[in-house]
């Protein structure tokens, strides 16, 4: 294990001294951090969404903004804009909150369409164009979202566009008995200060454990499952006859390219240099669950993306 692989592992491990559970969310933080990747978090409120997201910003040296989504919001708000200045008689462009490394949209559905939209061109290409005049975001720049599944008075559902720029979308339940008392111990007791961390990882070791995650060896025919499990999600009836009629659109090509770097990632954070097929299976849902779009059929049928991805999982052969 190099010593970039080391500290990125022990940030890791840092993550947990702050938060109680929710381990699964901790290691698609750091994999979206080592991607370059955006997260989607969703989750009922107080599960520690907000708390975590805050957390890891802390645990780097980077700029992180929270931006609190709102109906009223505009996208100038987020992207900038012209500002006229009347001592020099002229334009200066004011940054918004997006040119910062570590982005957390906060309740992300409940902004508007125009809103949302304005974070399109920043998701995907990194730049943002106000004005005419198209500038760049930082190299670390990454965006780590929340959204109340449940909650829909005031909301704007993602559209599919906008879904698919996230590269992992992370449901989060309820912790665990002993971790919920925990919860209340250390509530008692004197927490950590996830605000002022006591050693912090510098930002040019995060890019250099990005360039390491890309280096991660992928063999062909790790290649050829992953390729078979996100074609799986536009005919799933050629794996199960009766989900012939469940899935309107499957996952497009981003989703093969996104599930190879997050099983990388996620190799690279078990200590290893090359991915497994486990990994594979392991980062396969929060890939390709907000990239399908669901029939009416399946709805009455009441099943799920999720479903249906558990059933590709146990009928692809893996290598």
């Amino acid at each position: 294990m190099s010593n970039t692989q080391a500290t990125i592992t022990a940030l890791r491990l840092s993550l947990a001294d702050a938060i109680v559970g929710q381990e699964k969310l901790l290691d698609r933080l750091v994999i979206g951090l080592l991607c370059g990747g955006h997260v989607l978090v969703e989750g009922l409120p107080g599960l520690a969404k907000t708390t975590a997201v805050k957390t890891l910003a802390a645990r780097v040296h980077a700029r992180f903004k929270r931006i609190q989504f709102t109906p009223d919001l505009l996208p100038g708000d987020i992207t900038g804009t012209d500002v006229f200045d009347l001592h020099n008689n002229a334009f200066h462009f004011v940054p918004g909150p997006l040119f910062n490394d570590i982005v957390l949209a906060d309740e992300i559905n409940r902004a508007p369409a125009k809103v949302q939209a304005a974070l399109l061109e920043a998701m995907e290409e990194r730049q943002i164009t106000v004005g005419g005049h198209t500038r760049r975001l930082p190299e670390l720049f990454m965006v780590m979202a929340t959204q109340n599944p449940i909650e829909q008075v005031g909301t704007y559902p993602l559209p599919q566009a906008q879904l698919d720029r996230f590269m992992l979308h992370v449901r989060l339940d309820y912790p665990s008995e002993p971790e919920e008392i925990e919860i209340l111990r250390r509530d008692r007791g004197v927490g950590l200060d996830v605000d002022t961390p006591s050693s912090a990882v510098d930002q040019s070791l995060v890019l250099s454990a990005r360039r390491d995650v890309h280096a991660v060896h992928l063999s062909t025919v790790v290649e050829s499952y992953i390729v078979a499990l996100v074609r799986g999600t536009r005919d799933p009836g050629a794996w199960n006859p009766e989900w012939r009629r469940v899935v309107e659109c499957g996952a497009s090509p981003r989703a093969s390219l996104a599930l190879s770097h997050a099983a990388a990632a996620y190799a690279y954070l078990q200590g290893r240099d090359h991915v497994l097929p486990s990994d594979v299976r392991e980062m396969a849902p929060d890939v390709l669950r907000h990239r399908m779009t669901m029939r009416i059929e399946a709805q009455i049928g009441r099943l799920s993306a999720d479903d249906v991805i558990a059933g590709l999982l146990e009928a692809v052969p893996a290598p």
